[in-house]
C-alpha cells in the first residue's frame, strides 16, 4: 500500500472513532433522554480549545496567537480535562436551557446558545486567538516516540480506538442499567415519569452532562490530530450531521450511533469528495449539505427507527405473590 494511501486511511479512521464518540455522546442526550441538543457542536469545541491551550504553552507576546492560560500538560491530562471543561459547561447550559422548559424550548435555547457562543470567541481576540482559531498544536507524544510521520498516524489511531473503548464502557453501562429505563420513561412520557415519583429535571441533566463531557473529548482527540481549530470549524450546521448519523443508524442505541458516524459523516460525505467539479465554485459543497437534509428528511419520513432500532424491552408478567393464610383462631369463651 502506497504512503499516500495509508495517509489517507489513517486519518479517515481517526475521523470515524472522533465521530464515533461525539454520536455516543449526542445519542446519550437526544436518543435515549430526549435532549434536542442544537448547541452540540460547542461541547465539542469547548473541549477542543481546551486541550488546545493546555499543550500550546504560555502564549508569548511576540507570537501570532493569543490565547488565556497557556501551559505544558502531557497527555492524556489535556483529554481528561477537556471532558471535564465539557461537563461543567453542560452544567452551567443545562441550568438555564434544561430547567422549566418543554422540549421545543430546550431546542431553541440551545440554538441560541451555539449562536452566542460563536460571536463571543470570534470577536473576542484575546481570548481564543479570535476568527483565525488556534494551531500549531503539538501532537501527543511524538516527541517521546520519535516515529515516522505515517508511522504516527498509526499509533493515533490505535490512541482514537482505545479511548474510544475507554468512552464506551460508561455509555454502555448507562445505556444498558437500570437508569436508561427511566431516562428512556421520561424521553417518552415525561409527566408519566413524574408521577412516578422521577426527577425528572436530575435525570435530563444527568444525561447532559455526560453527553458534553463525551462531546468534550471527542473535540480534544480531534484537535490535536489535525493541530488546529477555529470558530468556522464549529457553526451550528455541523451538530445536524451528528444528528442526521443518529437518525440514519437508529436513535437509543449504541451500535446505531457508531453505524450512523460511519455512514453518515465518514461515508455519505467522504464520497462527495471524489465528485468531479463542476458548477460554480462552491456547489459541491453547498449540495453536500442539501444532501444530509434531504438524508435525514427521508429517514424521517420512511424509517424513524433508523437502520438499527432502538430494542424493545419487554419484561414478563410478575406473578402475584400469593401469601399464606393465617391461622385459624377460635375466639375467648367458644367450646373449641
Amino acid at each position: 500500500m502506497s504512503t499516500g494511501m495509508q495517509f489517507y486511511l489513517s486519518t479517515v479512521l481517526v475521523y470515524l472513532g472522533v465521530n464515533v464518540m461525539a454520536c455516543w455522546g449526542l445519542n446519550l442526550q437526544f436518543g435515549v433522554a430526549g435532549v434536542i441538543n442544537f448547541a452540540y457542536v460547542v461541547f465539542q469545541a469547548a473541549g477542543a480549545y481546551t486541550a488546545a491551550v493546555l499543550t500550546l504553552g504560555p502564549a508569548s507576546s511576540s507570537s501570532f496567537q493569543r490565547y488565556f492560560i497557556g501551559t505544558h500538560w502531557p497527555f492524556p491530562f489535556p483529554l481528561i480535562a477537556a471532558g471535564a471543561v465539557g461537563a461543567l459547561l453542560s452544567v452551567l447550559v443545562g441550568l438555564i436551557g434544561l430547567r422549566r422548559l418543554r422540549s421545543d424550548y430546550q431546542a431553541m435555547v440551545m440554538l441560541i446558545v451555539s449562536l452566542i457562543a460563536t460571536g463571543i470567541v470570534t470577536d473576542r481576540v484575546d481570548l481564543l486567538n479570535g476568527p483565525a482559531g488556534l494551531s500549531l498544536v503539538p501532537k501527543p507524544l511524538s516527541s517521546l516516540l520519535k516515529l515516522t510521520p505515517i508511522g504516527y498516524q498509526w499509533f493515533y489511531v490505535g490512541v482514537t480506538a482505545l479511548v474510544c473503548a475507554v468512552v464506551y464502557v460508561p455509555v454502555h453501562r448507562i445505556t444498558g442499567s437500570p437508569l436508561s429505563r427511566a431516562l428512556r420513561a421520561m424521553r417518552d412520557q415525561e409527566h408519566a415519569a413524574a408521577a412516578l415519583g422521577k426527577n425528572v429535571t436530575g435525570l435530563r441533566m444527568l444525561a447532559f452532562v455526560l453527553g458534553g463531557a463525551v462531546a468534550g473529548m471527542s473535540g480534544a482527540m480531534l484537535v490535536m490530530f489535525i493541530g488546529t481549530w477555529a470558530p468556522g470549524a464549529w457553526l451550528y450546521p455541523e451538530t445536524f450531521v451528528f444528528f442526521t448519523a443518529i437518525i440514519v443508524g437508529g436513535s437509543g442505541n449504541n451500535l446505531g450511533a457508531a453505524v450512523g458516524a460511519l455512514l453518515v459523516p465518514i461515508g455519505f460525505l467522504e464520497a462527495t469528495r471524489f465528485l468531479p467539479a463542476f458548477g460554480r465554485p462552491g456547489l459541491v459543497d453547498a449540495l453536500e449539505w442539501i444532501t444530509v437534509g434531504a438524508l435525514a428528511l427521508l429517514f424521517l419520513w420512511f424509517w424513524p427507527r433508523g437502520l438499527i432500532p432502538e430494542r424493545r424491552r419487554r419484561f414478563p408478567p410478575t406473578e402475584p405473590r400469593l401469601e399464606p393464610a393465617p391461622p385459624a383462631t377460635v375466639p375467648v369463651g367458644d367450646p373449641a
